[in-house]
């Protein structure tokens, strides 16, 4: 007589840890704010260190908007992110 088959379970494991996208994106606001407001900095900065002939010349002061530009981007990267915040 054969013996019955005895059916094994299979050693558990914890399934492989998968990345939030919306972990992903939040480790990536503070580079970005960072990053928009240097560079908006910059702009300015050049801008009236050189009476308007930097960092684009055919701008002229209008370099000053540019910059002020990328600081309100970088201020709109941090309010997006702490109005849609869990």
């Amino acid at each position: 007589m054969s013996k019955p088959h005895i059916r094994h379970e299979a050693d558990y494991s914890d399934p492989p840890k998968r990345t939030n996208s919306r972990e992903y994106l939040d480790s990536l606001l503070a580079p970005l704010m960072l990053a928009l407001f240097g560079l908006g900095g910059f702009f300015v900065v050049v801008c009236l260190g050189t009476n308007g002939a930097q960092p684009i010349d055919a701008l002229g002061y209008w370099n000053v908007v540019v910059g002020a530009g990328f600081l309100a981007a970088g201020l709109g990267v941090v309010v997006v992110d702490a109005t849609t915040s869990r």
